[in-house]
């Protein structure tokens, strides 16, 4: 009988070293004590190789929709930027389309999908949607409520910041949707941060936003926020499958980029779970919506709402990543009116728009107005003007508060695109028709409560009481 073969013998003969090596040593020897050839005892082994690693596309071989212009000479280096990200992003194997919107800005290293950007895939790309998962917009109609009363009704009953609420002022989510958490193999474990951070909105540029609606001048109130800590645990953890994959079929494809193979037991079960998250996020804004109500004895007359850092699966089979984009094709779920909305910024209107389906788009719109700076880049170009100035410059006009009590002046209405450009190119690309607007009356942001976190504190006290104990030796 020939000699048993090893793990070596499988590399000398030209197979790449892997998990696979087990089976495959235990067929191939197999073969051995059944008295076939080291040859036949190498096939054997070979029906266990995987398939050969599947390389980068060539640049510029899946072009992208450029749904964008540069007015001035710092938008031109921001859309230089997204191009260069959206061009690496594009080599990607899976990926059979891509488009980027206006309010476009890079985030991530190179071949990161933008913000405002959309990729079109084979297979589930956790990092094209980010921690954020389902990042969205909601609106509630309250007839007969002075602004004034439903913003300050609002500051009440929300919660900003880090973490989720504190005992006693938790909210559970309704039963049949946690029996679903239960369920899911991704989020069997994450139930308790679903009802802790049920109700909450978080931080960045997540918002509380009263205004009157321009065309009945009814009051209502417009919510930003995403799935919060759940979230941000199933996106660890598909990143994590993901990862597995992308060392074994594409070592080469950029690891945000990792990609979830359709139709598995895995992305199965990861698409189940986008879909719960996503139920999970559109009650968290509605039970804000509905505390408010429940405060003011008011009722809701109407209310809809949409996400827009998502993935869609359309009829093509494909799976369509909105990071920072807004759907604009009929059907794009189950709950879907014909409406969605676009905020810019808080001292300007939420646009109430009307989806195109623009082939251009890949049946997108833009999210908001977007940034031509990082918060930290757009922080030091305020040098000389305190946060008081700015805050009282830029929201002269709006009663504009932050939960933490710190002025967050990245989230002020300078730190964002202009506006009115973002509006005009919207219209000029055919992306979304502007039905209606809520004009702003206030608004409540997160602020910069690290400022005042509990490690600055800590650090604080340990640096005074190093000085002190310096003065008295």
């Amino acid at each position: 009988m020939t000699e048993i073969l090893s793990g070596q013998d499988l590399i000398n003969a030209g197979m790449r070293q892997g998990k696979w090596f087990g089976k495959a040593l235990q067929a191939a020897n197999a073969e051995l004590q059944r008295g076939g050839s080291a040859d036949d005892a190498l096939a054997a082994a070979r029906t266990f190789e995987p398939p050969p690693a599947t390389p980068l596309r060539p640049a510029g071989a899946v072009s992208f929709h450029e749904n964008i212009e540069a007015e001035t000479p710092d938008e031109e280096a921001n859309v230089a930027a997204v191009c260069q990200h959206m061009s690496e992003l594009m080599r990607t194997p899976v990926l059979r389309a891509g488009a980027i919107m206006p309010d476009a800005c890079p985030a991530g290293p190179v071949g990161t999908i933008p913000v405002g950007g959309v990729a079109v895939s084979e297979a589930i790309h956790p990092g094209m949607h980010s921690a954020d998962i389902c990042c969205s917009m909601a609106i509630s109609v309250f007839p007969d409520i002075a602004p004034a009363a439903l913003l300050d009704a609002v500051h009440q009953v929300t919660h900003f910041g880090p973490g989720g609420r504190p005992r006693g002022q938790q909210f559970r989510p309704p039963a049949e949707l946690m029996a679903r958490f239960e369920a899911n193999d991704f989020l069997r474990d994450i139930s308790s941060r679903a009802i802790e951070h049920f109700g909450t909105q978080g931080d960045g540029n997540h918002f509380a936003y009263v205004g009157t609606i321009k065309s009945t001048g009814e009051t209502a109130l417009v919510t930003h926020h995403g799935s919060r800590a759940p979230g941000a645990r199933l996106y660890g953890k598909g990143m994590k499958v993901a990862e597995r994959v992308r060392r074994q079929v594409s070592p080469e494809t950029l690891k945000q980029n990792a990609w979830i193979p359709a139709d598995t037991k895995d992305g199965d079960a990861y698409w189940e779970a986008l879909q719960i998250i996503r139920e999970w996020t559109k009650g968290n804004h509605y039970v804000i919506h509905d505390m408010a109500a429940d405060r003011l004895s008011a009722k809701v007359s109407d209310r809809f709402w949409n996400e827009h850092n998502f993935v869609f699966r359309r009829s093509d089979g494909l799976f369509y990543h909105g990071k920072g984009a807004t759907p604009a094709f009929d059907g794009w779920a189950d709950d879907a009116t014909d409406l969605t909305l676009i905020p810019l910024n808080m001292a300007e209107p939420v646009l109430i728009v009307r989806g195109k389906n623009a082939e251009n788009g890949l049946g997108f719109s833009p999210h908001g107005a977007g940034r031509n700076y990082s918060r930290t880049q757009h922080k030091r170009m305020q040098v000389g003007r305190t946060d008081a100035d700015i805050f009282a410059d830029e929201t002269k006009d709006i009663d504009a508060r932050f939960f933490s009590g710190i002025t967050d002046i990245s989230e002020l209405p300078s730190a964002y695109k202009n506006a009115a450009a973002v509006r005009r190119q919207i219209e000029h690309y055919g992306l979304a028709e502007v039905v209606d607007e809520v004009v702003p009356y206030g608004c409540i942001m997160a602020g910069d409560w690290e400022a005042d976190a509990p490690w600055r504190r800590k650090k604080k006290e340990k640096a005074e009481a190093a000085a002190r104990a310096a003065r008295q030796t």
